[in-house]
């Protein structure tokens, strides 16, 4: 929402997350798509070169991006295997809106799967 008020303005605006799917449901103007762990969106705690190439990357895509909705998936990787580093973030017991939402995430989920097959 603010990225399109910030759009409407003149401003240009990109998002760096790890729900690509989610934020092209929404309709950003433009994506770096990176595949961290929740929480970690520009890298690894204390790890300053990983985060300028993020920022970096992201800066570029708001330069290059030809038309609205552009995304990039970047090449960083995480140095921990993703479930790994699941296991590692998730809480021993969900949030109450994790408890709410998890079942109509799945119920998404499961329909864009059949959908493909």
């Amino acid at each position: 929402m603010l990225a399109r008020t910030l759009e409407a303005a003149g401003f240009s605006t990109i998002l760096v997350t790890n729900m690509p799917f989610w934020a092209e449901k929404v309709g950003v103007p433009r994506m770096l798509a990176v595949e961290f762990p929740f929480g970690h969106l520009l890298g690894q705690p204390h790890d300053a070169a990983q985060q300028t190439r993020v920022i970096r990357q992201a800066l570029e895509v708001l330069e290059t991006a030809e038309a609205p909705g552009a995304v990039v998936h970047s090449p960083e990787g995480w140095p921990v295997p993703h479930r790994e580093a699941l296991e590692g973030w998730q809480p021993d017991e969900p949030s109450p809106v994790v408890q709410v939402m998890a079942p109509q995430v799945r119920e998404i989920m499961r329909k864009r799967r059949q959908r493909r097959a």
